[in-house]
């Protein structure tokens, strides 16, 4: 494993962190003072995986510092979101353009007996008004779980579900025919929760899933898990809750429909999967996709919440057909809530075995999720909450079960973290409890099970390079970890907790053999280079990670690139802004397209300089010889040189991610191409009087593999601890009954901003922020992802931290004072000091894939799962996907084009 690399940004000084002295200096200290630029790591070794092994490797270019890999420089889209240039989708204005509003259901589950829009058609300016029956077509993000309809055609399944659709020409007009819709209801039993789903059969909120309200049920075992529970010393038991939160995204969910004179419509969206809603609006419109153009917007914020293809997208796509004008919908933040796809409330029951020196020897999870009304992501969902506990540590055996259930509540999904924070916290304050039992620092605790690099989890997940234990170092160096936990005065505390994450998913939503992410170039006499990406910004830098890996390769300065992205006419298809993704897949699409171009340029270059293309050099918007730097062309100069030996110059660049080795049913969620690692500590001060406690101080380590601009990184892992102090202090979404003669319906408890408590400035500590450089070799330069690892850790370290403060375990989140007080009252009794959930419902799980591990002699198929599940396509008996060369040699065809529409 590489030394770790901190660096600090340009203009920061590294401040020297509290004893120990031999503590690594963060990259960056609060309020800290211009300083030196940071050096730059070598950059790493590439694994071609991604392209044909027929084409010839480029020839590479003599070893040079890099231009602008690894060192702080502007966003591209900097100055014109500061200047308040950039465009957002509510910003869109067109001629003609008409106002669409959502009537929402104000009940939780009722039949539709009736809409009367006489009132509403009398309100001046009311264009036109659609409903159900205009969209027979149901629609979702996953194949499987196809169970939305753009407006609810005869049930309503929460409040806030969309069932009719008014077009005005103005937008006040709009809302007041809105309020003049009336829709009759006859309620149904309401679902509240999630023992609620597993008792109730009927009334169902769908007709399809496991049964009665239960959606996905996950049974799978890896190794020995009998014997190694007989094995361990001790085995230890804990039940957890995590409440659910949503993303709050400063910008509200917008679109603008533009119908085209040729039967086309162009929709603008804040989308984070443009590719998505392209293939939803296709589906549900019945137009062909080529008729249908669709263009992500900047986003002011995702988390997660954008990642769907949602209602209003869709019923403004076909208002707009229909009156053959554009029509704006914008949400109100109320209904932000309402589409919500946030957080899963999880409760999990986790058993562990352990050895007296710390050693694990077995470990049984059960999560059980309430995944609200609708499926959205919701059975990678649940894959989630199990599949990345094992990539941490070394974890021989390992049974995990999960169900979610559906609720009468805004549907849940991806919220940054997707599906692993929550398991994430049951684990780390489970370890913390078992270091207590067994007197051991927390922190070699962890050191001393951490898995290996270059290893095959018990799951059968590959880990790559793996800097977590350069992490917990870090951290504790920083913190005085060692010296000060345990010997605090009463009433403050430290905490530690590790976490990981994935570097995008390892196969896509719709199973395929198509690449995941595409780049295209076009360079141009001038000595511009234009790039073309499906990629969708939405704040977290990936259009400047994306110009940068062109820019470093091809030796120009970032002003010379110009970018087209997430545009589906115009770029080539990347499927979207979530899992982490964009950095290591685009970052791969791009360094091969710009390597291509390199290799065009560098071959019309050599000939005309007489020297091999080998010694030329690409840097400065020059390219010369590495051996008389005299002897070189300008980046424009080259160009005229390789167009008049080729032609005009485009090159193209994909990745599709490496096969995991697992192979049976489910082995589909948790595979990526490289994990990150974080490790926190959290200093906390806890008022044993009143309950109330605050965070003051947090010291966290990010391995990153390797920073393609140290300051966004930096945003990205303080921005993600902000967000998981926001979940651990005080974000819940959560609901109420109204009293039984106003409905008795099942209600957002606060959908609001006043009322949604999150953090403010104050209530932000100080971050003391280290980023490990740990290269891995299937990353862009090295690089892995920071856009959602960096909360994990957060919540337990906080946990843990007020354990060691006051004694007291709160086994759930959010961690509010009324629980540190009932956990204290308990420990003044000679109780166990302790608030969270009594236990775990009964769960029948079904029959358990028996999965034996590598250690075992496996090959990473289930020895239960039987050949009559053989599917044609690209599914096997195991329910993973097939390699390209497997489907060519089955002469699959559809299996290579649009897969068949399976899920993990």
């Amino acid at each position: 494993m590489a030394d770790p690399v901190k660096q600090a940004p340009e203009g920061r000084r590294a401040a020297p962190a509290p004893e120990p002295a031999s503590a690594p200096s963060p990259a960056r200290e609060p309020a800290s003072e211009p300083a030196s630029e940071p050096a730059s790591a070598p950059s790493p070794a590439r694994e071609p995986a991604s392209e044909p092994a027929s084409e010839p490797a480029p020839a590479p270019s003599p070893a040079r510092e890099p231009n602008i890999v690894g060192k702080p420089f502007r966003r591209v889209d900097g100055r014109a979101k500061v200047t308040g240039a950039t465009r957002y989708a509510d910003d869109l204005a067109f001629p003609r353009m008409a106002y669409l509003r959502l009537v929402r259901s104000t009940v939780p589950h009722a039949r539709i007996a009736g809409i009367d829009l006489e009132a509403a058609e009398r309100v001046p300016g009311v264009l036109g008004f659609l409903t159900g029956r205009d969209f027979p077509v149901p629609f979702g993000i996953l194949p499987v779980s196809q169970d939305e309809h753009a407006l609810c055609p005869d049930k309503v399944r929460f409040v806030g579900d969309p069932v009719v659709a008014v077009a005005a020409t103005t937008e006040d007009a709009a809302w007041e025919a809105a309020f003049a819709v009336r829709v009759e209801y006859e309620p149904l039993a309401t679902i509240a929760g999630i023992e609620e789903a597993l008792a109730t059969a009927e009334p169902r909120l769908h007709d399809y899933g496991e049964g009665g309200n239960v959606h996905k049920l996950v049974a799978l075992e890896f190794g020995p898990v009998a014997e190694g529970f007989a094995a361990a010393d001790e085995v230890f038991e804990d039940v957890f809750f995590y409440e659910g939160n949503t993303h709050l995204p400063m910008e509200q969910h917008a679109a603008v429909a533009v119908p085209e004179d040729d039967d086309r419509v162009t929709v603008y969206s804040s989308t984070q999967t443009p590719h998505y809603v392209h293939r939803a609006l296709a589906r549900v419109l019945a137009v062909p996709p080529s008729r249908i153009r669709v263009i992500a917007c900047s986003n002011g914020g995702g988390f997660g919440g954008k990642s769907d293809p949602f209602s209003h997208e869709i019923v403004a796509a076909k208002m707009a057909l229909l009156l053959g004008r554009p029509v704006k919908v914008t949400l109100s933040r109320e209904e932000v809530f309402y589409c919500h796809r946030g957080r899963h409330p999880v409760l999990m029951r986790l058993r562990t075995g352990v050895r007296r020196d710390g050693t694990l020897t077995a470990q049984h999870l059960e999560t059980a999720l309430d995944g609200g009304a609708y499926g959205s992501y919701g059975v990678a969902s649940t894959y989630y909450t199990g599949a990345l506990q094992t990539v941490t540590y070394k974890l021989p055996a390992y049974r995990f079960e999960g169900v979610r259930v559906f609720t009468n509540k805004p549907p849940c999904g991806p919220k940054r973290g997707h599906g692993t924070p929550q398991p994430r916290f049951g684990f780390e304050v489970h370890l913390d409890k078992i270091a207590t039992r067994l007197g051991i620092n927390p922190a070699d605790l962890r050191r001393r099970m951490l898995a290996e690099p270059d290893s095959i989890t018990a799951n059968w997940l590959r880990i790559g390079s793996m800097g977590l234990g350069a992490c917990i170092d870090a951290v504790v160096a920083g913190s005085g970890f060692r010296e000060r936990w345990g010997r605090l005065p009463r009433g403050r505390g430290l905490g530690l907790a590790c976490g990981s994450y994935l570097c995008g998913a390892g196969l896509p939503i719709y199973w395929n053999h198509m690449p995941q992410s595409a780049v295209q170039l076009k360079l141009d006499r001038s000595g511009a280079v234009a790039v073309f990406c499906g990629e969708a910004e939405i704040g977290q830098g990936s259009d400047s990670v994306l110009a940068a890996v062109v820019a470093e390769v091809l030796g120009v300065d970032l002003g010379d690139v110009r970018l087209c992205v997430a545009d589906t006419d115009l770029t080539p298809v990347d499927l979207g802004s979530y899992s982490s993704r964009v950095t290591l897949m685009v970052g791969n699409a791009a360094l091969a397209a710009a390597e291509r171009a390199r290799e065009l340029i560098a071959g019309a270059v050599a000939e005309q300089l007489s020297v091999p293309p080998g010694r030329l050099v690409f840097a400065g918007g020059r390219v010369f010889d590495a051996g008389d730097p005299a002897a070189g062309l300008s980046f424009a100069e080259a160009v005229v040189c390789a167009e008049a030996r080729h032609g005009a110059l485009g090159t193209v660049g994909s990745y599709v991610p490496p096969r995991s080795p697992g192979r049976y049913r489910g082995a589909g969620v948790g595979p990526s191409p490289a994990y990150s690692y974080t490790a926190a500590v959290v200093e906390v001060e806890a008022d044993a009087e009143t309950g109330v406690w605050q965070p003051v101080h947090v010291w966290i380590a990010h391995d990153v593999g390797r920073a393609i601009n140290p300051v966004l990184v930096l945003g990205q892992v303080e921005g993600s601890v902000y967000m998981g102090l926001g979940e651990v202090m005080m974000e819940e979404q959560a609901f109420r009954r109204l009293p039984r003669h106003l409905s008795g319906a099942l209600v957002h408890k606060h959908p609001s901003l006043l009322e949604y408590k999150s953090p403010t400035f104050s209530d932000m500590p100080p971050v003391t922020t280290y980023l490990i450089e740990d290269p891995d070799p299937g990353g862009p330069f090295g690089a892995k992802e920071v856009g959602q690892g960096p909360l994990l850790p957060v919540a337990p370290a906080v946990a843990n931290a007020l354990h060691d403060a006051l004694g007291v375990r709160i086994d759930q989140v959010p961690i509010q004072p009324h629980m540190v007080r009932k956990a204290l009252d308990a420990q003044a009794k000679g109780k166990e000091a302790r608030y969270g959930p009594a236990g775990f419902p009964e769960v029948d799980f079904g029959e358990r894939l028996i999965v034996p591990t590598a250690a075992q002699g496996g090959d990473g198929t289930a020895i239960n799962d039987f050949r009559e599940r053989l599917r044609s396509g690209m599914r096997s008996a195991a329910g993973t996907m097939t390699t390209r060369e497997e489907a060519l040699r089955s002469k699959r065809r559809a299996a290579l084009t649009t897969g068949i529409e399976e899920t993990p």
